[in-house]
């Protein structure tokens, strides 16, 4: 069967929700479910944060910077595709946190037009290198509260997001195949509308929007496995102490075939009720680090989720550790009216109820009726 290589790039403005957007992709698709991701992280921040080449001050003009940017997307991009036709899996996700028309929006059209000819290439071809362009605008147009969540170093003024994330648009508007996703409700709406945009441009059956919660009886798992299908996924939830009371801090553990992929999450209380999580992808050093952060009050969350498909709705299962003849079910549903597995034994329904939430749980360590 011949590989499934998809290729789509993730842009925006500043403060736009790439980073946690990478993360959930990465949660979404996995290898137990025959998925490998790529990430290409985002060129231009590896130079200047790893190699200290940056277009500021005396070092070199913006122009010259955009040189080093393209020479190293292009040599990612070129390993991107070896590595998918040498790994195991059949279907190959490759992600770009921004891409090369991204260098578009810092110089002029003429100036970038120069610098692809200098590598031999014109800005059709280079489109045609991507099979869609998923844009997230920046939380400075319509979510400008949000703006410096999860970033306290950001720099850049609202306009001055608002104006990059224009001329990014710009520069992407020419792909036949973009994707535009503004923060018109709210921001998980905006991650899950971008989410479904992913699952289109694959080809794949769109998660459902309903989400619902239940306490069930333990199921016989095995069966679920056989008959289902459903894929195991091991993972560990750590709290961590709190430096703002309306910030919730955690890191996840959480298998990836025979690696683990590592993520750090923040959940922002809002003054008006609402709330805002941001997350992304860390490296096993920076989790390590973080785990001595670790809130001595709550036990880490260890948990192993089940995940199958059934009447088209995908339905997960949590088992956890500390109960032996209880699990947590969460339907995934477009109406919330599609039964569940006749395997299932429902004692109430949970969906709202803090007693079920994760943190409730590192402190109680029970799944009580």
């Amino acid at each position: 069967m011949p590989k499934k290589i998809t290729r789509i790039v993730l842009t925006g403005g500043p403060a736009a929700g790439k980073t946690t957007f990478v993360s959930r992709i990465l949660h979404e698709f996995k290898q137990e479910d025959g998925w490998r991701v790529i990430n290409i992280p985002e060129t231009a921040t590896e130079l200047i944060s790893g190699f200290g080449i940056r277009p500021f001050g005396n070092c070199m003009t913006m122009l010259q910077f955009q040189d080093f940017v393209v020479a190293d997307q292009l040599h990612k991009e070129k390993l991107a595709l070896d590595a998918a036709q040498i790994v195991s899996e059949d279907n190959i996700l490759i992600l770009y946190d921004r891409a090369l028309l991204d260098d578009k929006a810092y110089i002029t059209d003429e100036e970038f037009a120069q610098v692809l000819a200098r590598f031999g290439l014109s800005e059709s071809e280079v489109l045609a290198g991507y099979d869609a362009v998923i844009h997230l605008v920046t939380c400075a147009k319509g979510a400008e509260f949000a703006y410096n969540l999860g970033n306290e170093a950001r720099t850049e003024s609202l306009e001055s997001a608002r104006e990059m994330d224009d001329r990014t648009l710009r520069a992407w508007s020419g792909h036949s195949n973009l994707k535009i996703i503004d923060n018109a409700i709210d921001f998980e709406e905006k991650m899950n509308r971008a989410l479904r945009e992913v699952y289109r441009i694959l080809g794949e059956p769109e998660p459902q929007i309903s989400k619902r919660k239940y306490l069930i009886e333990m199921p016989d798992l095995k069966a679920l496995v056989e008959k289902y299908k459903a894929m195991p996924l091991d993972m560990m939830q750590t709290y961590l102490t709190q430096v703002n009371p309306s910030i919730d801090r955690r890191i996840r553990q959480q298998r990836n075939g025979q690696n683990y992929l590592y993520f750090y999450n923040e959940k922002h209380f809002m003054d008006d009720g609402t709330k805002w999580d941001t997350e992304k992808p860390i490296s096993e050093k920076e989790y390590i680090r973080y785990l001595m952060q670790g809130d001595s009050h709550l036990h880490p969350v260890y948990k192993t989720k089940y995940r199958m498909i059934y009447r088209d709705c995908r339905v997960e299962i949590d088992v956890y550790p500390f109960s032996e003849d209880r699990a947590i079910l969460f339907q995934y549903t477009a109406d919330g009216k599609t039964p569940l597995p006749p395997e299932i034994r429902v004692i109430k329904e949970v969906t709202g109820d803090p007693n079920y939430k994760n943190k409730q749980l590192a402190r109680v360590q029970a799944l009580n009726d």
